[in-house]
């Protein structure tokens, strides 16, 4: 099978950002003259492209008569499946916008993006949606049977009715510092820059890509749309949260050929030597800052693998600058690279001027991919996107970076407080916001410790309201049913006061190396004592969490636990006990005596009750 080739990026080149139809009429054409190719799988619903056409034609057809169109916000709340890429792509057909939803938001979340997008009407599962509370009439239920494909007729429009390639595409919400989260209004014209690129990484119609990334996030608009616009396959990782091993046999069973994962998990993966890396030919890794140990062990165990450091914001379509790793380059810190698909960048400093190669400066993104704004908020607009003499229209992105003289950059951090965990961009204030709503906290402060580690964590530093003494676990379940899992820190201290600098603001360097851990728990009674595959989950999440874990109550998030650490303890309890523990049962058993129970069903599902370990329930 053919590999797809990185090309060096070359600013200078066109991309195909003008193209009538944008993506959706890339498909449309290539569904013309290859109907029968494959274009999309989950394991159980293929389509191929004239069944993925007419299935999103009769959908957007749907959507049409329930007044639909251009203008229009839809809102997508459905699992990873086939029927949620025709719903996207349905959608686009009717000409109206797509606001994709996590089905892991908490509802209030849910409730308040929907809100604020203006939406109509919500697609999804309906399960999903009767959790969401969504009324029926603005609602249409997914099949949940699948796509049914149909014999490849598409009645209705026979083309997508997309408004323009400025036509707003997709609103997509990140963090926002004033506890709101920001809607960033992504045009047509930048997804098929992003999709269609030349300069950067090539797919053909041999291509197989992995689509494993939540919609809300947006690296789905790589793995869903750069494919679909190539001609290429999108294979679909339907597990909700897929553990190392379910992403291994998920690239295994589809025969990925491409695949993009964050650079948490990437380190995670690389530590452990995924199997995963022997089947992919290209992997574009990116959120954090990439680990030159960790790549350099990949590219000597897999010397064939294309490993690409990928690096962009939101407001500028997932990827803003790549840099094709080599081994010279893991003798130091790994460049993010230049600017590709019709992107570029500026290095300015605070007059807004340019710095000198290998000075450090501000990163200014400008070029066809940029966002049109945030949402209704055109003051926030404003202040991000601004005229640049000499460069146009450009978005400060608050990250430093520096320039080699062959325009390589260099990233060196942020120049404000926004940080990133685990991929995840994360507005401190937000959480802070949240926090004061609770009756018990008077002054709060989240930071980063260890950033840029395997064990980075969201630390919370609070000071009580008067009289008050308030615990991390109800300040952690007011935050949970508030916010995204990845907004709710998992270190937790209160101070009689925050530290500041001699400005009198938070003294956050500070805070970030206390080296704070959770408030001591009130007094408890003696443990009782773990059974064998109890004291088996505790040395598993021992290794996880770094600290000593010996009470078979102990609930893992109360811990300092979080989702990259619970793939670590389910790898180690498959290697250890040769059992199968998916992340959705893993987080619905907490404690360490409730996943014994879990490891104690599956041994005996497995080797009969004869064969199971004694002493694995009480």
């Amino acid at each position: 099978m053919t590999s797809p080739v990185f090309v060096e990026p070359a600013p200078d080149r066109a991309t195909g950002a003008g193209l009538p139809g944008g993506v959706p009429g890339l498909i449309a054409r290539y569904a013309e003259r290859h109907p029968h190719a494959l274009a999309v799988s989950d394991g159980t619903v293929s389509l191929t492209y004239r069944q993925l056409i007419a299935a999103a034609a009769r959908l957007g057809s749907e959507l049409g008569a329930r007044g639909i169109g251009p203008g229009s916000a839809v809102g997508l709340l459905s699992a990873r499946s086939a029927r949620l890429v025709v719903a996207q792509l349905a959608v686009w057909w009717a000409g109206a916008h797509a606001v994709p939803l996590d089905p892991a938001y908490p509802r209030p979340r849910t409730a308040a993006m929907l809100e604020d997008a203006g939406v109509r009407l919500t697609l999804g599962d309906k399960t999903l949606l009767a959790a969401a509370g969504l009324p029926d009439d603005r609602t249409l239920a997914l099949d949940p049977d699948g796509v049914e494909p149909g014999d490849g007729t598409a009645p209705g429009a026979p083309h997508p009715a997309v408004d323009g390639p400025r036509a707003t595409a997709l609103v997509m919400y990140t963090s926002g510092s004033t506890g709101r989260p920001k809607g960033v209004e992504i045009p047509h014209h930048a997804i098929t820059g992003l999709a269609t690129a030349p300069d950067g990484i090539a797919l053909s119609p041999v291509d197989r890509v992995l689509f494993h990334s939540s919609t809300s996030f947006d690296a789905s608009t790589f793995e869903i749309w750069a494919p679909l616009a190539h001609g290429a396959a999108v294979m679909v990782s339907p597990a909700e949260r897929p553990t190392p091993e379910e992403l291994a046999r998920d690239v295994e069973r589809f025969g990925v050929t491409t695949a993009f994962l964050t650079t948490a998990l990437f380190h995670h993966l690389a530590a452990r030597q995924s199997r995963l890396f022997g089947v992919l030919r290209t992997l574009v890794v990116g959120g954090e800052a990439l680990s030159a140990q960790h790549a350099e062990s990949v590219l000597r165990a897999f010397p064939w693998l294309t490993l690409v450091n990928a690096y962009g914001p939101t407001e500028a379509t997932t990827f803003t600058t790549l840099h094709r790793v080599r081994a010279a380059d893991c003798t130091g810190p790994v460049p993010i690279g230049r600017p590709y698909g019709g992107a570029s960048t500026a290095v300015l400093d605070e007059q807004l001027s340019p710095v000198p190669h290998g000075t450090q400066g501000e990163l200014w993104i400008g070029g066809s991919r940029l966002a049109l704004g945030y949402l209704g908020r055109p003051e926030l607009t404003a202040d991000r996107f601004r005229e640049i003499p000499g460069h146009g229209r450009m978005y400060r992105s608050g990250d430093l970076v520096s320039a080699r003289p062959d325009g390589t950059l260099d990233f060196h951090g942020r120049a404000d407080d926004q940080v990133k965990v685990r991929g995840f961009r994360i507005e401190p204030g937000e959480v802070e916001h949240a926090l004061r709503l609770h009756p018990e906290v008077a002054q709060a402060a989240v930071v980063v410790q260890h950033a840029g580690q395997e064990d980075a964590a969201l630390a919370a530093h609070v000071v009580p309201a008067e009289g008050h003494r308030p615990a991390a676990e109800t300040l952690r379940t007011h935050l949970a049913d508030r916010l995204p899992a990845h907004l709710v820190p998992t270190v937790w201290a209160v101070l009689d006061a925050l530290p500041l600098t001699g400005s009198g603001k938070v003294d956050r360097r500070a805070l970030a190396g206390t080296g704070s851990t959770a408030p001591a728990a009130a007094p408890q009674a003696a443990p009782l004592a773990l059974t064998p595959l109890e004291q088996a989950v505790a040395d598993a999440w021992s290794r996880s969490l770094g600290r000593a874990v010996e009470r078979p109550d102990a609930d893992f998030l109360a811990e300092g636990g979080h989702s990259l650490m619970a793939m670590w303890v389910v790898d180690d309890l498959r290697e250890d006990l040769g059992v199968e523990l998916s992340l959705a049962d893993f987080f619905a058993h907490p404690t360490v005596a409730a996943q014994a129970d879990l490891v104690e069903q599956a041994l005996l599902a497995a080797h009969g009750s004869a064969d199971a370990p004694a002493g694995g329930s009480r």
